[in-house]
């Protein structure tokens, strides 16, 4: 994010994934740059600090990791179609 004077400056709230290793588990389950992280294994993280969520994203206690994410391009469709 960059500020240009003369305009608001608007915060980023949440998690974002902003790197997918290639063969990680984040490309296997279909994560894409930018997707926003809503729900990990049901707990919310819409407002965690990064830390929080790196301690929910890395706790080795869960063998199985549910994500609900939502992706840009789908809410875009979505605003879109709601319009026509």
């Amino acid at each position: 994010m960059s500020y240009i004077p003369g305009q608001p400056v608007t915060a980023v709230v949440g998690i974002y994934v902003t790197r997918v290793s290639e063969g990680g588990p984040a490309e296997i389950a279909g994560l894409q740059i930018g997707d926003k992280i809503m729900q990990v294994n049901g707990w919310d993280m819409t407002m965690v600090t990064h830390d929080q969520a790196r301690k929910r994203l890395t706790k080795r206690s869960e063998e199985v990791v549910r994500l609900l994410v939502t992706r840009q391009s789908l809410q875009k469709a979505v605003q879109q179609s709601m319009l026509s």
